[in-house]
């Protein structure tokens, strides 16, 4: 950092002290830290440092004076509070939440340098910081900034503002990839309400989540940039488990942190790898491993997600649904004849199940609108015997949401179903669950018009203004503006008021919040209508939904969509005339003239009857590239199925029989 110190006022000349105060958080900790002063090569300097991670902290002419000290207690802050002057110079403080604080000599000029340095030892970090002082700081900036004309910039839109917004929030993307694992993006570089947090909470949004990642990687690709969502793609794939699976999250080295299970996130990166394939841009990178796996993963246990894109529920998920069927389709992009007819069935299979599991005929939230999609149909993920009823299940809300009929509890989530290509923006269900989610979402702000997640929603301060400590009420979240514009855009209306709303959401820095406050101001809180809450702030996907509408409003058309899907099911309503079975998804009960396809993830003989056991047929199944067994169940009109198994690869007998009964 390039410091000059301009005294306007002629009275303060020689009276000006300036100060260099870190409070470091060594190893991602504020606790367990220890600093000291140190002097190397003749410079004094100060060293903080947690196990093998070291910091050393510089200036060009060095310090005046030095001290370290513990926060809130003896630190250097604390010290200048009274007479704002270095009255401690403690040498060493170990062991805790510390900060260290050096005094800069003004009488030998006004503009000095100071920089902080990294190494696994104490010699190895300041041996980077001087070498970094080797060069001037004009020489250094100008490296920064040729490092950043190499991106490529967009130049697509003819309106200021937006230009530079989208340049902006480029920036800001590209900002949140690890330096060192190179292709991992954080969510956010924030953490919500972390002034109520401790080193206990050591997650925050410092995290790589793959669906906010591919959302990321999939905003630079609207700016034509294509390395790093290659790279964000080869991590992926990297992460990515052996039977297919995708950590909830991860830190950027790639360990899971949380281990909850998300489809969507599992049928993410089959999308960005679809569409870097489409941009011609894979290179040498073999994705056909990583998508195969997915998608034995995703048939396997799908489709009820352990969790949705909010993460906080299990069920039939409109967005989640809509993730899979796309990536599905993609993924027959990929595939020989044989694998891609396999994929396609169960991707039709998927849409026309879609409304019978997440479309209630009966809800109250407003009059004359009782047919709408619901935020989730509950189901566990667990395997076995499936009957989803989006009209009389019963959906817990998290963070004391309380329990309520999943019939009244709605979010924009089924508007990814007309982002995407599956479903005609002008869908009488879409049109109507619009309608009620504007009656019960929709905030009126001084911006423009925002949303926020869904009726119940506990992720966001108390309506005191105190800080979400596991509950509260969620607010307006500036991205849902984003998504609302693309589905107007999808509809052929004008969706530039929400790209400008967006726009208008930015902070003064241009960073895009989690959430909005909208309730009346609570000033001792800082919240004020229409502006930041204490969430995350600059939140990734919020950056990414500004830059890929703005791409779509250009284009004319959804940049998110996906043509074949779009070609299939919004324009071609492709039917479907297969029911899936499988072992965590087991159907109650199929329709008539329905064929019902049995998938295993191993070889099996089917050992089946639809007379109740008075005639018996065993079919041994047939496998496919994606290492799954399927048999096609041949059965005439009668009232119900039964069947169980022999697993051929290890002569055992699966000891239960299976029952579906058939709709006549």
């Amino acid at each position: 950092m390039s410091v000059k110190v301009e005294i306007l006022d002629a009275s303060l000349l020689g009276k000006l002290t300036a100060f260099v105060l870190l409070a470091p958080h060594v190893a991602d900790t504020g606790g367990g830290n220890s600093a000291r002063v140190c002097d190397i090569g003749g410079q004094s300097l100060l060293h903080a440092n947690r196990d093998d991670v070291h910091l050393i902290l510089g200036c060009s002419r060095g310090f005046v004076r030095r001290s370290v000290g513990f926060v809130g207690v003896s630190d250097g802050w604390r010290d200048l509070m009274d007479n704002f002057q270095m009255d401690w110079q403690y040498d060493v403080a170990d062991d805790g939440n510390v900060a260290m604080i050096g005094e800069v000599d003004l009488s030998a000029g006004p503009e000095f340098t100071i920089g902080v340095g990294f190494g696994e030892s104490r010699q190895m970090a300041a041996t980077q910081l001087r070498q970094a002082f080797v060069h001037p700081f004009g020489h250094q900036r100008e490296r920064f900034v040729q490092q950043w004309r190499r991106v490529h910039q967009p130049d697509w839109s003819d309106d200021r503002d937006t230009a530079s917004m989208v340049r902006l929030s480029q920036r800001v993307l590209m900002a949140h990839e690890d330096k060192t694992f190179s292709g991992a993006t954080v969510a956010s570089m924030s953490i919500p309400w972390g002034e109520t947090k401790d080193d206990r909470d050591r997650g925050g949004y410092h995290l790589v989540w793959a669906r906010d990642m591919v959302q990321t990687a999939t905003g630079a690709l609207a700016c034509d940039e294509t390395e790093m969502p290659l790279r964000a793609l080869a991590w992926l794939a990297s992460i990515q488990g052996d039977d297919g699976g995708m950590p909830q999250n991860s830190a950027v080295d790639g360990n899971a942190y949380w281990k909850g299970i998300q489809l969507d996130e599992v049928a993410a990166p089959v999308l960005l790898a679809w569409r870097l394939k489409q941009a011609g841009a894979l290179s040498d990178f073999d994705s056909s491993e990583m998508v195969r796996r997915a998608m034995r993963y995703l048939i396997a246990n799908g489709p009820v997600t352990a969790q949705e894109r909010w993460e906080e529920n299990s069920g039939y998920s409109p967005s989640t649904l809509a993730t899979i069927i796309a990536a599905v389709v993609c993924a027959a992009d990929f595939a020989n004849e044989s694998e891609a007819k396999f994929l396609l069935d169960y991707a039709d299979w998927l849409v026309a199940s879609l409304k019978n599991w997440t479309v209630t005929s009966c809800g109250e939230l407003v009059p004359g609108k009782p047919r709408h999609f619901v935020r989730i149909t509950p189901e566990s993920p667990q395997p076995g015997r499936v009957d989803p009823n989006p009209d009389t299940a019963m959906v817990t809300i998290a963070n004391g949401g309380g329990n309520h009929p999943a019939r009244d509890v709605v979010d924009a989530g089924f508007l990814q179903l007309v982002r995407l290509g599956i479903v005609d923006a002008h869908d009488s269900d879409v049109v109507d669950s619009v309608t009620v989610v504007d009656a019960i979402l929709k905030r009126d702000l001084p911006q423009g018009p925002c949303w926020r997640r869904y009726n119940h929603d506990g992720y966001g301060e108390h309506a005191d203004g105190n800080a979400f400590d596991g509950s509260g009420e969620g607010r307006s979240w500036p991205l849902l503006t984003g998504e609302r514009g693309h589905y107007e855009l999808a509809a052929g209306r004008d969706a530039t008021s929400y790209l400008k709303a967006m726009e208008r959401f930015a902070s003064e820095g241009g960073l895009l919040a989690e959430q909005l406050w909208d309730a009346d101001d609570i000033p001792e809180h800082e919240l004020i209508f229409g502006e930041p809450t204490g969430s995350a702030m600059p939140l990734c996907w919020a950056h990414a939904e500004y830059i890929t509408l703005a791409r779509s409003i250009h284009d004319g058309v959804c940049f998110d969509r996906v043509e074949p899907v779009y070609r299939r099911y919004a324009v071609g309503r492709q039917s479907s005339n297969i029911e899936v079975w499988t072992l965590h998804h087991q159907l109650a009960r199929i329709a008539a003239g329905k064929v019902l396809r049995i998938i295993l993830d191993s070889p099996a003989t089917v050992h089946w009857t639809d007379d109740r056991w008075k005639t018996q047929h065993d079919c041994r199944t047939q496998s496919n590239a994606l290492g799954l067994h399927y048999l096609d169940l041949p059965h005439q009109q009668s009232e119900s199925l039964s069947f169980t198994f022999h697993w051929t690869d290890v002569d055992r007998w699966e000891g239960i029989d299976y029952y579906v009964e058939l709709l006549n």
